[in-house]
């Protein structure tokens, strides 16, 4: 009883009762957001060789000037083809034309699968209200909005070729102002000479956009696999590749009078 009753009064988890000593840990491994950030800092903290900075810092470079090269030049060809459209085609001769080219269904043509957006006086439409609205609205008052859906229409629906400017010849020949070409095995595709032109001019500037989407994707993918090297080089260097300490003594027949292997993580 007595010894229960003296042990008593010790808390037992009071720290003050005991002796310890603590261990440092180096928890300084930032490579891996160092090289999320810019690609290749990681490498150099970790003292890597300077090949491998100087590669992920190039393609960081090289990937920046594609999307800026690749970007500005798709950006002048959209400026060009639309300039050309603004040009060569036109809503009035897009209804005219439509009447020569399809004279048993030209209502039904303009109608469609698809519209352009119109403006009358700060009222907007749509083009299968056009045949009511031309009856009701002088042509130069009707207003075909200019947006993006517009240079796309124009460019990839027949229902829309009515509208370029060439010399009007039979749209069905295989010569001419006018003329059809196979797209895949069952459709056909209308064209004029102005038309072609113009879908030449939107598919390089949309081709260009697509190399510049790629550099980002290259310079994205540039910073994560930069980082996750920094991060693994730095942990096998830390984790796994322990550090060792002789505890050297003169008086025993080896010199050594303990090792100590620690690892640091």
């Amino acid at each position: 009883m007595f010894i229960s009753f003296s042990y008593s009064q010790i808390e037992l988890y009071n720290k003050d009762y005991y002796s310890f000593n603590r261990d440092s840990i180096n928890n300084s491994n930032n490579a891996m957001i160092k090289s999320f950030l810019i690609p290749g800092w990681g490498q150099i903290q970790n003292k890597e060789p300077l090949w491998k900075p100087a590669v992920f810092f190039g393609i960081e470079i090289l990937g920046i000037f594609s999307i800026y090269k690749y970007d500005k030049k798709a950006e002048m060809i959209r400026h060009d083809f639309e300039s050309f459209a603004d040009k060569h085609w036109g809503l009035e001769r897009w209804y005219n034309n439509t009447k020569k080219i399809f004279p048993d269904k030209w209502k039904e043509i303009l109608i469609g699968t698809h519209k352009l957006e119109l403006n009358i006086n700060g009222n907007y439409y749509y083009s299968d209200q056009l045949v009511s609205l031309s009856n009701n609205y002088p042509w130069g008052s009707i207003k075909v909005v200019r947006d993006r859906d517009f240079y796309e229409n124009i460019g990839k629906y027949d229902q829309f070729v009515g509208g370029w400017d060439d010399p009007y010849d039979n749209p069905f020949d295989q010569k001419g102002n006018w003329y059809t070409i196979k797209k895949g095995k069952y459709e056909s595709i209308i064209l004029t000479e102005q038309k072609d032109y113009y879908r030449h001019l939107r598919d390089k500037s949309n081709l260009l956009k697509h190399y510049a989407k790629y550099s980002v994707t290259i310079v994205m993918l540039n910073h994560l696999v930069s980082g996750i090297e920094a991060s693994l080089n730095k942990n096998r260097i830390d984790n796994y590749l322990p550090k060792i300490h002789f505890y050297q003594d003169s008086h025993t027949r080896f010199l050594v009078k303990g090792v100590k292997i620690s690892y640091e993580w």
